[in-house]
């Protein structure tokens, strides 16, 4: 498929691509992302140091970025940028980052969306079942069987190639092999690293049928990014000529014959001096071929994740939010008032604006409007960041809900404090503001508190636009530890430390203003 490597000089890159390259890179930075959510063995958190991403493909980077450094004769580093698997392609088309590299398959569905460098790995599909498991011994078994795999990936292509209806999708590569286990699938076909890492040294789980599927990773760019293309082929020649992605796959025990053969094509002869004999078979399995030990890293990683080291990472999640939560809380009480008093004492165009503000934002899905704001403004010219859209798109959510609440609120209010306010020579707004509203905001505490509770949970929708909240920070830590409950047990004590005190903060303010009646 791919034509055999030609190793590029070793010398930097032609001076007017380098020039192009170093202003494309002019922070210094090539920026990669990838998703550290239960990512092993790609990349993920590091149990030693929380704080820090590994992975194999982290090594390719810095390994790539390295070799950059010395061709465009200028340091270049590489830095991680997180983003949900599913939602690469449109942050790379959005901008936020210049390459992906997350095992991002070279199919022609993905070729459409953007441009790839050379491969750097050859990948297969490996089809996991219960250690227990009678029936299967191939994939055409699977077919009136339910079978997991990750979504929008090449093993969910090759299980509806193959006729299988029941396909159980996951955005994570961790749940399918959970689901398995608990009997709640019957088996998972998946990228084999993924395998390997979650499978392979499982005792209740097992290997069955032979790898199919074979395919290649590769660096994904935007397609007008060719100058940066060009310069990424070099940098990865560089590694595999070095011996260095060698070496990096042979950490993560993911180096085998087909590593071997896409990295300089060599004949029978050459294949020893790669650690394999004449024949392709490795020489020594527990460095080459036997890469079902890859799980002890995983076995080993899950015991390192202690209290100490997660609990830091949730609370300063819980920091954020509560961030978005007030912020978002502030902009939709101001909003929704504006939009209450124009619904109720505007002129008859702003009644009917306001009128379809409200049915327009209560009407449509929350998490739609953050995906608009975040990845189709730009679209149209406005750029705006994720943290922005994150306050910006539950301001003008709950801003709905908010006015409805006070709307309700101030038509309770009696007519005559009207009336009292007139007899008292006010003018109708200042009736409003000393009279009506303090009253009508007394009862409308009580809703406007619950509200403001449900938006911390809410929040944790903001996962998809790459914020990094409560909910989404134990979802990495919990598929990168394996400590479900654990992790769910703090994060949920976190929820409560948050929400429980506002509802005791609201009944002391009713009970309080209340006595005043």
């Amino acid at each position: 498929m791919f034509a055999a490597f030609s190793p590029l000089s070793a010398q930097e890159l032609d001076p007017a691509l380098a020039d192009r390259v170093r202003a494309r890179l002019a922070d210094g930075a090539i920026h990669w992302g990838g998703d550290d959510e239960g990512g092993a063995p790609y990349q993920f958190r590091d149990a030693n140091d929380p704080n820090k991403v590994v992975g194999f493909e982290v090594d390719v980077m810095d390994a790539v970025a390295r070799s950059l450094s010395k061709r465009l004769g200028t340091p270049i580093r590489a830095e991680f940028a997180k983003y949900e698997w599913v939602s690469l392609p449109q942050g790379l088309a959005k901008g936020d980052f210049d390459v992906i590299a997350s095992g991002m398959e070279m199919t022609a569905e993905n070729r459409e969306k953007m441009r790839f460098s050379r491969p750097y790995y050859v990948y297969s599909q490996q089809l996991v079942v219960r250690a227990d498991e009678t029936r299967i011994s191939a994939l055409v078994d699977c077919r009136p069987l339910a079978v997991g795999t990750l979504s929008q990936s090449a093993a969910e292509r090759i299980l509806q190639e193959y006729g299988i209806t029941r396909i159980q999708s996951f955005e994570g590569q961790t749940e399918p092999y959970r689901d398995l286990e608990l009997g709640r699938i019957d088996a998972v076909l998946l990228d084999r690293p993924i395998a390997v890492y979650y499978a392979g040294a499982n005792p209740r789980l097992k290997f069955v049928g032979e790898r199919i599927g074979q395919g290649y990773y590769g660096l994904g760019m935007r397609h007008e990014d060719a100058d940066l293309a060009a310069a990424l082929d070099a940098a990865l020649g560089d590694t595999m000529t070095s011996g260095e992605l060698q070496r990096i796959f042979r950490k993560w025990k993911l180096w085998n014959e087909d590593q071997a053969a896409l990295a300089s094509r060599p004949n029978p002869a050459e294949l020893a001096g790669l650690g394999f004999d004449a024949e392709g078979k490795p020489l020594d399995a527990q460095a080459t071929g036997d890469d079902r030990t890859a799980g002890d890293i995983a076995s080993e990683s899950a015991k390192a994740w202690t209290f100490d080291r997660y609990a830091p990472l949730l609370v300063r999640a819980a920091g954020m939010t509560v961030f978005l939560s007030v912020a978002s809380m502030a902009l939709a009480m101001t909003l929704g008032l504006v939009i209450c008093v124009l619904r109720l004492y505007g002129f008859a165009p702003l009644r009917c604006a306001a009128l379809a503000y409200v049915e327009f934002f209560r009407g449509i899905p929350l998490l739609l409007l953050l995906t608009f704001l975040y990845f189709g403004l730009p679209e149209l010219g406005v750029d705006i960041g994720a943290i922005t859209a994150a306050i910006l798109g539950f301001g003008l959510n709950y801003a709905a809900y908010e006015a409805e609440i006070y709307r309700s609120a101030i038509e309770s209010v009696p007519r005559g404090q009207w009336e009292a306010g007139r007899a008292l020579g006010m003018s109708e707004p200042l009736t409003f503001r000393r009279v009506v509203f303090p009253q009508a905001f007394r009862t409308a505490l009580g809703p406007m508190t619950n509200d403001f509770v449900a938006m911390f949970k809410d929040t944790s929708l903001v996962s998809v636009i790459a914020v990094r909240e409560l909910t989404k920070e134990y979802q990495i830590l919990a598929r990168s530890s394996l400590k479900y409950v654990e992790l769910g047990l703090l994060t949920a004590a976190l929820y409560l430390a948050m929400s429980v005190p506002l509802g005791y903060l609201s009944r002391y303010l009713e009970k309080r203003w209340g006595a005043g009646r």
